[in-house]
């Protein structure tokens, strides 16, 4: 499976790319605002980059709820200078976090070549963006307005067929709005208008996503349906992302959303050896330095 974005053609039948966040907003779930400029945020993307994404993913608006959203001119304000910066710097796939057709067309003009949307493609303008630009989408599944909440046991007679009708519908928007096929992402979701079982249980059923033939976006990292299972807050929730990781991998996820890369290549890496997918050589971490008392 082969994925198009921009002036890049990624091959994605092989090990999972990692897609590294970079929030640009003073109110995230994850970091709190803790990169307090566009230079902190292209110096958290370079980072990511040398620890081995494929992808930074910079969004300027958080995702949670109760707060009103951010207006269009100062999420451009906050995304573009830092897409521009990791442009100037790396040869990397840069994806704008928006559901916003002018931070899209803003961004993707700054350098980003990737557009992933949370709102579940809910402005179809968008999907006309992406195929001007020749922009890869990620089209997610939710049921709620973006910063909207719906956390309701019984919202989903089925929330795997769901979440299937739902993204098949809205690819079927974004290929009458220009976008070919092989620029299109799924992203099933977690957490978003969804209660921890119901995440859990699309989770465990991603090979129905990726019967649609595109490939699947896994956004695991530090969710709050982690946070259901292990009782930690959301800084504490490392390994158990690497677990929801793991599993996603076996799977079939193409493409893993991340806070800390560098774990997650790790993971990636021993997974590899111990799967036989890489050998060891014969001599290999013997070298003196690595064992100076023997």
């Amino acid at each position: 499976m082969r994925l198009r974005a921009g002036r890049r053609e990624l091959d994605l039948g092989g090990r999972p790319l990692l897609m590294g966040v970079v929030n640009a907003t003073p109110d995230s779930f994850s970091d709190g605002g803790e990169l307090a400029d566009a230079e902190a945020r292209a110096a958290r993307a370079a980072e990511h980059v040398a620890a081995g994404a494929a992808i930074v993913d910079v969004g300027g608006e958080s995702a949670v709820g109760g707060r009103p959203a951010v207006a269009v001119e100062e999420e451009i304000a906050r995304v573009v200078p830092v897409v521009e910066r990791i442009a100037a710097a790396h040869d990397v796939l840069i994806s704008v976090d928006t559901y916003k057709p002018a931070v899209a067309e803003a961004a993707l003009a700054a350098g980003a070549e990737m557009v992933n949307d949370v709102s579940g493609l809910r402005d179809p303008a968008l999907a006309e963006v992406c195929a001007r630009a020749g922009a890869a989408l990620v089209v997610m599944h939710t049921r709620v307005a973006p910063k909207g909440t719906l956390l309701d046991p019984g919202a989903y007679d089925d929330v795997v067929e769901d979440v299937v009708g739902f993204l098949a519908e809205r690819v079927g928007v974004a290929r009458a709005m220009g976008v070919p096929p092989e620029q299109i992402v799924l992203d099933p979701g977690p957490d978003f208008a969804k209660t921890p079982a119901q995440t859990v249980a699309v989770l465990r059923r991603l090979d129905a996503l990726r019967a649609l033939g595109r490939p699947v976006l896994l956004a695991v990292s530090r969710k709050d349906f982690l946070g259901a299972i292990t009782g930690r807050a959301a800084r504490d929730r490392g390994a158990a992302t690497l677990a929801a990781l793991a599993a996603g991998i076996d799977a079939g996820a193409s493409i893993l959303r991340v806070h800390d890369v560098a774990a997650a290549a790790d993971f990636l890496r021993v997974r590899a050896v111990l799967r036989g997918e890489r050998e060891l050589e014969p001599g290999e971490g013997l070298t003196p330095d690595r064992f100076p008392d023997r």
